[in-house]
């Protein structure tokens, strides 16, 4: 089955990345493309484009992460709402609920995701890594379990060649080279 060859580990693999990830959705995301998309890190929608959980229309099951993105990105009830009836969502509407990170004009939707993606990619990845992973690892753990977590991530960062490049940036009042260690 093509879930358990090819979408689940994409799936994984996007969540796992210690970089971040930039997705731009321009049309309709609708099904497994939809939920790929809320596996990325930061969302930018064009606004002509919408989000659709088509599965439901079809007898299926949202996949791809659409029953673990969903109910923790715009809660249950708008979950069950967006699945069980499978009607499109606008990009608009998705920023307002959470869903995504930003709606965008369309001719500048590419041109935003690139920026973004570029402005990411200069700057201290290895810290970067370490905020999705606490962030993603949230939900599932108890606030003493978070803070432990926090407390270790905070430890690791304040080690990294990243932390040091930062720090004398800022004290020589220059821009930070970072190399992602």
């Amino acid at each position: 089955m093509s879930l358990g060859s090819n979408y689940n580990p994409l799936v994984r693999r996007l969540r796992e990345l210690p970089k971040p990830i930039v997705c731009a959705v321009n049309g309709v995301a609708a099904g497994a493309g939809a939920n790929i998309a809320l596996a990325c890190d930061i969302v930018l929608a064009a606004r002509s484009a919408s989000f659709m959980q088509s599965f439901a229309k079809l007898g299926l099951v949202p996949d791809s992460g659409g029953t673990y993105f969903l109910p923790r990105l715009v809660g249950t009830a708008r979950a069950l709402g967006l699945a069980l009836l499978a009607e499109r969502l606008s990009a608009e509407q998705a920023e307002r609920w959470g869903l995504i990170w930003k709606a965008v004009d369309d001719a500048r939707l590419m041109e935003e995701a690139v920026k973004l993606a570029r402005a990411l990619a200069d700057g201290p990845t290895k810290g970067y890594g370490l905020i999705k992973k606490a962030l993603y690892a949230s939900p599932g753990n108890s606030l003493d379990a978070q803070l432990d977590l926090e407390r270790d991530l905070q430890r690791e960062a304040g080690f990294s060649e990243d932390y040091r490049e930062g720090v004398a940036a800022f004290m020589q009042k220059r821009t930070p080279s970072y190399k992602g260690k």
